[in-house]
């Protein structure tokens, strides 16, 4: 029998698809019209399926939406679309409805000229690593949300529960603790993620509005209602809507929330037709529902149909480890931003930080740091570039911390001398907190001389 050259083996459609099936990642290529022309055995397993169901179709109507998600490149510029990140992660609706995690690298396929002619894609099914990962407190991000705190990695498994279900959520967490991140991940997690996420604060808007803005109006409603307008419920339609600071409405208001949380459909102001739309409610609030039920102040039955699955999310105070990873990631934010080098932070500034209570959490943190990055002429962010009320706490702490320790030169030298300089035992022999005793050894110039004999 005459044997094939390497070229005719190629040539041969069976024998091409036979090496793709036997790859351990999911391949999946299209041309320039979005018509998937392969398509591999591992694809098929991923994602559910078949070969004969996707070729020769769009990807966006085989899947529900684009393949890539956000990073599909046929979906905005078309004359970049040759530009492709290297590699970055997606939610995937498969075929028996369950959102997957994948892994994908997406590369522009050329011809002999170095013209695009399609998009190859190659992925893996990471979803169980994601949970493991969880599990086991490796995870130091999640859908846009840094953190490794125990408490995070519950919120983010969490976020991956409910994800999977349509059922309304209702987050409770402080000012500035990152409520609508929570929201979103929940909304990008899904299988709703093509369709749009909608955001609306309820105690930012004048009563008089607030309808309007979730509802929309008709021409003529009103008194500058120049033009039918659609609400934020119909702008949100597939996809979720995010009610945040919820227990600002008003008991009017409430009622009509209520209405569409039973029915789904709702009026425009001024309307007479009754409208309906699917979305997902996801509300926040930095108030305890709870008792504001009990004052009267919210609806009793509203309470229960939002909080049909709750997530707490915790004050920064009380996940405090988690504040070198923050810090960290917003030196790289304003770094990539300014095209300027990441600058560090000593271990004094972080000690302080962490002894700081952090009322504004993760809010306040971003803004301390940004203001730190400004007020730092250098490559090193220290104590004296953190803002006044941060250095003000400091003072506070360090004059409690001496006066209740009678904390002086020499107690604070024999203890440095006994664990040989290391401030952290130092600090703890002492019953004090190491950015007490930095401060202290700041305003004591004779114990910095001290260390450097």
């Amino acid at each position: 029998m005459e044997k094939l050259s390497l070229e005719n083996l190629i040539a041969v459609k069976g024998n091409l698809e036979r090496v793709l099936d036997n790859l351990s990642e999911g391949i999946m290529a299209h041309d320039l019209d979005r018509r998937i022309f392969a398509f591999n055995r591992e694809a098929e397993r991923i994602t559910g399926f078949s070969r004969s169901e996707v070729i020769g179709k769009d990807c966006h109507e085989i899947m529900g939406g684009p393949f890539c998600g956000e990073n599909c490149s046929f979906c905005n510029d078309r004359d970049a679309f040759g530009i492709f990140p290297k590699k970055y992660y997606v939610n995937l609706s498969a075929r028996n409805g369950d959102v997957i995690r994948l892994e994908m690298t997406v590369t522009p396929m050329t011809n002999e000229n170095g013209e695009v002619v399609g998009v190859l894609g190659s992925f893996r099914d990471i979803t169980e690593i994601l949970r493991l990962q969880i599990k086991v407190g490796e995870l130091f991000s999640f859908s846009n949300i840094i953190g490794s705190d125990s408490r995070m990695l519950q919120v983010f498994q969490q976020i991956r529960d409910v994800a999977a279900f349509d059922y309304p959520v209702h987050v409770f967490g402080e000012t500035g603790t990152g409520k609508e991140l929570v929201a979103a991940a929940i909304h990008n997690e899904s299988n709703r993620k093509p369709a749009p996420f909608v955001p609306i604060n309820c105690g930012a808007l004048p009563e008089g509005l607030i309808e309007s803005e979730l509802f929309g109006h008709v021409k003529g409603s009103f008194s500058g209602a120049i033009k039918d307008k659609k609400g934020r419920f119909e702008l949100a339609d597939g996809g979720t809507i995010f009610l945040d600071e919820v227990a600002e409405l008003s008991k009017y208001m409430q009622v009509k929330l209520l209405r569409f949380l039973q029915e789904s459909t709702f009026e425009r102001v001024g309307g007479e037709k009754t409208l309906k739309v699917n979305v997902r409610i996801i509300s926040a609030t930095n108030k305890d529902l709870k008792q504001e039920v009990a004052s009267g102040n919210f609806r009793e039955d509203l309470y229960y149909r939002l909080n049909v699955v709750p997530v707490v999310l915790p004050p920064l105070r009380q996940r405090k480890t988690d504040i070198p990873l923050l810090v960290q990631h917003f030196l790289r934010q304003a770094s990539e931003r300014y095209g300027s080098p990441v600058k560090k932070i000593s271990d004094q500034t972080i000690s302080l930080m962490m002894d700081y209570a952090w009322p504004g959490n993760v809010r306040e943190l971003q803004n301390a740091v940004q203001y730190s990055i400004v007020k730092c002429g250098g490559h090193i962010i220290r104590p004296e570039h953190l803002p006044m009320e941060l250095k003000k706490d400091m003072d506070l702490r360090l004059s409690k911390s001496t006066q209740g320790l009678k904390l002086d030169l020499k107690l604070v030298k024999e203890a440095l001398a006994r664990s040989g300089g290391n401030k952290s035992k130092a600090a703890k022999a002492m019953g004090v907190g190491r950015a007490t005793l930095y401060r202290f050894m700041e305003s004591n110039p004779e114990v910095m001389d001290q260390e450097n004999t």
